[in-house]
């Protein structure tokens, strides 16, 4: 029987995952998908939010300034992209001023420091290219930028290097209380633990609703988004958010840590739980509204679009709590979700002390070191490591120049990658104009390789993601 099982490889679960392993347990943490973040942590907007806006005295508010004070020290642990550029939310002239100070106030109620509304001219020369009609915003230099993907392996690595187990491909289908604790049932047979976790996503209510009479409904909250190419690198220079009205947040542009622009998201609920596919109308909800924050943003230099979903709880809170005996619930955690998730890893694990009452473990190391990159070394060194191991010296993907060398640091790290999308998200190979054009045969190639298995195995995202359907040279 395990101590604890963690349902859901996402940032939430991984943040729980590494805060449980400073004890001592048997630790295991379950993934329907292949690898960690394969869900709404691969997609979103990748921001460090301040704090400002969740509601006065809810567990959201209050998580979101503590996990965002936790990040940077974190980034330094853990050794994962994180930039400190703050954030505009940006009021225009026909918007009511008073809607701005309100911001204001609940932030500084919420304990965001540093707040402040920065008017017109000010505006203008922290943004040139803000939109004509933006008079104020509320500038938040606490907010920040993360690499979501970089961020959530970062979690899971250090987990793992201190004994929590991961086990993919395991769909639970079944919960039921046992004598001691609880009987998974999974796609890959029968697990027994004395503490679940449920950080399912956008699945959690599924769970919830297995264990608890006060049903639970999770309505998957689909975000589209355009990625512009790095050409557009100093276009904006912070988080540029439009300030909220009736319709809605707007959408938001910002930097990402590698040096893109992204613009979006939208927010339009959907049935089904795993269509991620964008649409012609939530691109277009994005390129109608854009302008209202930022003029003249080039859109024409994406470089592709994609979507995520959020867990979007119907009552628009976070659930954390023991729901039954043993059975915590870490349930609708939409944004600001990646901001709280070192802070909800603290609370969780607090929580299951509690109930089993764990000893430290005295070989606790949370320190973590990140792929290499030979692009940030000098000349010297860089020739140096190639000289030691010549694979650092093959450029595989031209867009990003990522070498052979970090594609097989992530494929042998644990978890490590075994997916095309695997190596993607470890290293950008993949992510740049050509979207994987040129090396994806290549990156397939050092998977087979590396993980010792026919070539035609290799996947794009796991399960039926297979990309080779069949030779022709061999039959000609």
């Amino acid at each position: 029987m395990y101590d604890v099982i963690i349902i859901g490889a996402g940032v939430s679960g991984c943040a729980i995952a590494r805060e449980l392993s400073r004890c001592k347990g048997n630790f295991l943490v379950v993934e329907r998908e292949e690898d960690v973040c394969c869900g709404t942590s691969k997609a979103n907007s990748a921001i460090v939010h301040a704090g400002y806006d969740a509601p006065q005295g809810t567990l959201m508010a209050s998580l979101n300034v503590q996990g965002s004070r936790m990040m940077p020290k974190l980034a330094q642990e853990l050794d994962f992209h994180y930039q400190n550029i703050g954030s505009l939310v940006v009021m225009t002239k026909d918007q009511d001023p008073a809607d701005l100070q309100r911001l204001y106030e609940n932030g500084l109620a919420n304990g965001v420091e540093n707040l402040r509304i920065v008017e017109q001219e000010e505006l203008r020369q922290m943004e040139p290219h803000i939109a004509p009609d933006a008079v104020a915003a509320l500038y938040a230099p606490t907010a920040a930028i993360v690499c979501p993907f970089g961020l959530t392996y970062a979690l899971a690595e250090n987990a793992a290097k201190n004994g929590v187990v991961f086990q993919f491909d395991t769909e639970v289908t079944g919960i039921e209380a046992v004598q001691g604790g609880w009987k998974l049932t999974t796609s890959k047979g029968t697990l027994e633990t004395k503490v679940v976790v449920n950080a399912a996503g956008v699945y959690a209510d599924q769970l919830h609703n297995m264990v608890s009479d006060d049903q639970m409904t999770i309505v998957p909250r689909r975000g589209d988004y355009f990625l512009l190419d790095r050409t557009c690198q100093g276009y904006v220079n912070h988080t540029i958010f439009q300030l909220p009205t009736k319709l809605g947040k707007g959408v938001l542009v910002t930097p990402t840590v590698h040096g893109n622009t992204i613009v979006g998201p939208t927010a339009i609920d959907t049935e089904d739980k795993d269509c991620t596919a964008t649409t012609q109308q939530g691109l277009d909800q994005i390129r109608s509204k854009v302008n209202l924050s930022v003029k003249d943003l080039p859109l024409s230099q994406t470089i592709t679009s994609f979507a995520g979903l959020r867990a979007h709880d119907t009552r628009h809170r976070f659930t954390i709590e023991e729901t039954a005996p043993g059975f915590v619930d870490c349930a609708g955690i939409e944004s600001p979700g990646l901001s709280c998730s070192p802070a909800i890893g603290v609370m969780v694990a607090d929580m299951i002390n509690h109930i089993l009452h764990l000893q430290e473990n005295p070989n606790f190391d949370g320190t973590r070191k990140g792929i290499l990159d030979p692009k940030v070394l000098s000349f010297e060194d860089r020739s140096k490591l190639i000289a030691e191991n010549p694979a650092y010296g093959t450029v595989v993907c031209r867009c990003e120049t990522i070498t052979e060398g970090e594609i097989i640091d992530a494929i042998h790290r644990t978890p490590g990658a075994r997916s095309i999308d695997g190596v993607k998200r470890r290293t950008r190979a993949g992510m740049g104009r050509c979207q994987g054009g040129f090396c994806s045969p290549k990156v397939m190639e050092i998977i087979a390789r590396e993980l010792n298995i026919p070539f035609r195995e290799v996947t794009k995202s796991g399960g039926k993601s297979k990309l080779i359907v069949g030779t022709n040279k061999d039959q000609l």
